[in-house]
């Protein structure tokens, strides 16, 4: 499962081994000013929609990119039974790649108050 650090200008994601291969990266980072919104989700599995390339083990994990034709374009490491974050970005900012972040993290509420307390100082 993926792990997210967060500093005073950006949010780190890592990914596992089975996630790089799905997402085709060892981690991303990006900058707190790209950050627009972050959700508390039960079901990350809900929140990933779309065309995708990656991984969807129905109802068990989606791993990967959505909303490859019609957006939001998602980066998605979503799990069954597992909380997570939904992390809305601003595209440019965060370097073009991705409008959100889908995240299964077992520590969802206390790194979405993080998040929002880093975020908030940013603006």
């Amino acid at each position: 499962m993926a792990l997210m650090n967060i500093t005073d200008t950006g949010l780190t994601i890592e990914f596992s081994g089975r996630e790089r291969i799905w997402t085709l990266r060892r981690s991303l980072t990006v900058p707190l000013t790209a950050v627009r919104r972050v959700t508390v989700v039960d079901n990350p599995l809900r929140a990933a929609h779309g065309v995708r390339k990656g991984l969807h083990a129905s109802g068990v994990a989606k791993i990967g990119t959505w909303g490859l034709i019609t957006g939001p374009r998602q980066l998605v490491a979503a799990y069954r039974g597992r909380p997570g974050l939904r992390v809305e970005l601003d595209r440019a900012a965060a370097g073009g790649d991705f409008d959100e972040l889908v995240l299964s993290l077992d520590d969802a509420q206390r790194l979405a108050q993080l998040v929002e307390q880093r975020v908030g100082s940013h603006r």
